[in-house]
């Protein structure tokens, strides 16, 4: 599975910003698509995740309430929906999907997932 991430950029703090993120190959079939991030400096973090057949959105600590993941599961796009952002969410955001099954209820876990996007910046200026 390819995934292919869009929407990145620079935006002020308080502004909104709006990822995607599509999967596509031969065997494009996802079970679940998360969105992570990483900072300079920081260790990847994940953000959010949609399980298509699963329980609802599970989120971040520092980002629920102010991010939405959506998706369009007959198109394997996923969409990250940023409000209120903050300098502290300035990093590169990476998509991923996992075509083998959800092993757990929150599919928060990096391991869980088998297929990586190649990211996109956002950046947000203080």
């Amino acid at each position: 599975v390819q995934l292919q991430a869009s929407g990145g950029g620079l935006v002020q703090a308080g502004g909104s910003l709006k990822l995607a993120c599509t999967a596509s190959g031969r065997d494009s079939r996802t079970y679940a698509m998360a969105w992570f991030r990483q900072a300079p400096g920081k260790e990847r973090e994940f953000v959010a995740a949609l399980t298509w057949r699963g329980p609802t959105p599970y989120y971040s600590d520092p980002v629920e309430g102010r991010f939405i993941i959506f998706g369009d599961n007959s198109k394997n796009t996923v969409y990250l929906q940023m409000y209120a952002l903050t300098f502290e969410d300035t990093a590169f955001y990476y998509c991923a999907a996992t075509t083998t099954g959800v092993p757990t209820n929150t599919a928060h876990f990096d391991w869980e997932y088998d297929s990586w996007g190649q990211g996109t910046q956002v950046t947000v200026s203080s």
